[in-house]
């Protein structure tokens, strides 16, 4: 094993003998997914390529599958996130009256049903299940497309809204809910169960690759088919066990993972083309690129749309500062004396490469430091388990790869420091990253401050593209001297 690959080891050993195990409320086991390697932005490297920029081997760096990410939101949101953003609701009638619902009883659901919701924890719903679940369960059905990310209730709206359409007296299935991986597909169908656990006779069958020996042409008596597509597709078309004529609510979940996931665009479009023109179809997606939109277009006719607004990217309560630094150590240095200086909650480390932050976690640890480690060298579970632990206060450091840039939440995190700066492959400023890293301090108003480390020309270069980008001044900051720190940061 190489000297990167000790060093990684060594600050595992050091971090899981450091700190208790905490025990997910994941019922189901979840597989190791599979790790693919690339750049830091996302770009997929051949193995044994080492073309590199900034003096970095691609071969070093972690790559999030979109899949690997939604999955890890899931597994470490219990609850719903308070979501700033506003809704906005583009109706396929605009003659016809805007239906919200502030409460779950305006929606007058079956008592087995609201039972179910209120045992989930949902007092009230959610900002996007106040616009969605009037359109979900509307008669005559509505088609709809929705915006919305992971831990806004959106899982539970059109569970709720498959639970509502089914007759039970029925025993075919009726509402096909598909999504791009088992793990996904398994987390739809705990909140099915969960949500339904008063109303037992609606059945839930689950359409992954292994879980049937039914005879062909034997359909199926379950009123709900949760699955991946390949399977789906298999169960529609070569094994009979799915009537697709009378299916009448599909649901297409987590579109944008399904689009870049080969083959599961086609096989959705296959599953689609089978059904009756009356099925009513809802579409959701965490983001509406142009590619999304044009998947949308081919599968939901005449929808009614729901998307967020996009806050403004306001950087106003992050206080954004660049250390010049010539080594790894003088950064470590600055780092210690930054931590040392300020009163701080709970700290975020970005660094280029699994084995920076290894040797990073590994002398903050020798400083006393309570530190935790995020890679995609780990499980999903894995790293969920080292989320809900920084979440619990029990680390006051989570040194992290890019698998942690997106989509955590944590308010008490009041620095970010971006110990390697984010390059594209050009070796230019990567400026959403750069928004998405810093973003995880100064959340809900509070003041964050942000650190760089500028270890090179082409550093400060990158530091020179990103004020440009944002508009925004970047202060120097001089660790060595606390007065001149602590004046600019009280400022």
């Amino acid at each position: 094993m190489s000297a990167g690959g000790d060093s990684w080891a060594v600050a595992v050993d050091v971090q899981e003998a450091t700190t208790p195990p905490v025990q997910l409320d994941f019922s189901k086991k979840v597989d190791r997914l599979r790790n693919v390697r690339g750049d830091v932005n996302g770009n997929i490297v051949p193995a044994g390529e080492t073309t590199e920029h900034g003096g970095w081997s691609k071969r070093d760096q972690d790559k999030v599958d979109l899949a690997e990410k939604s999955l890890l939101n899931k597994l470490i949101r219990r609850s719903l996130v308070r979501n700033r953003n506003q809704v906005e609701v583009l109706q396929r009638d605009p003659t016809s009256p805007l239906y919200s619902v502030k409460t779950f009883e305006e929606l007058r659901l079956k008592p087995e049903l609201l039972k179910g919701v209120y045992s989930m924890g949902f007092n009230r719903p959610s900002r996007i299940q106040e616009n969605a679940l009037p359109m979900m369960l509307a008669q005559p059905p509505q088609n709809l497309i929705a915006q919305s990310q992971s831990g806004t209730g959106k899982t539970a709206a059109f569970s709720l809204a498959m639970l509502s359409h089914v007759n039970p007296a029925n025993k075919w299935t009726q509402c096909l809910c598909i999504s791009p991986t088992y793990e996904l597909a398994l987390q739809i169908g705990q909140v099915i169960e969960q949500m339904g656990k008063f109303y037992p006779d609606v059945k839930l069958a689950y359409g992954i690759r292994g879980n049937r020996s039914m005879e062909r042409g034997v359909k199926l008596q379950e009123q709900i088919v949760i699955g991946t597509p390949g399977t789906v597709l298999d169960w529609c078309t070569k094994y009979k066990f799915i009537d697709p004529k009378k299916i009448t609510m599909f649901v297409l979940d987590e579109a944008d993972v399904m689009i870049a996931t080969q083959g599961h665009r086609d096989q959705s479009i296959r599953i689609h083309r089978q059904l009756i023109k009356e099925c009513q179809m809802l579409l959701f997606s965490a983001t509406f690129e142009d590619s999304v939109w044009r998947f949308a277009e081919q599968v939901v006719p005449d929808p009614n749309i729901i998307r967020l607004k996009r806050e403004e990217e306001t950087l106003d309560t992050i206080k954004q500062f660049y250390v010049v630094c010539m080594e790894k150590e003088d950064k470590f240095t600055a780092l210690c004396n930054l931590y040392g200086s300020l009163t701080i909650a709970q700290a975020m480390i970005f660094c280029h490469t699994r084995k920076m932050a290894a040797w990073l976690t590994a002398n903050l640890t020798k400083e006393g430091h309570q530190v935790a480690l995020l890679s995609g060298e780990m499980t999903v579970e894995q790293r969920a388990a080292v989320i809900e632990r920084f979440r619990n206060g029990k680390e006051k450091v989570l040194v992290t790869t890019n698998v942690c840039s997106r989509g955590i939440d944590v308010e008490q995190v009041s620095l970010v420091v971006n110990f390697d700066l984010p390059v594209d492959m050009e070796g230019n400023a990567h400026n959403e990253t750069y928004l998405h890293r810093i973003g995880r301090t100064g959340r809900f108003g509070r003041r964050g401050f942000a650190v760089n480390m500028v270890d090179s020309k082409h550093s400060m270069d990158i530091i020179n593209q990103i004020e440009m980008h944002f508009n925004r001044r970047i202060t120097k900051l001089d660790t060595s001297n606390l007065e001149e720190m602590e004046l600019l940061m009280s400022c």
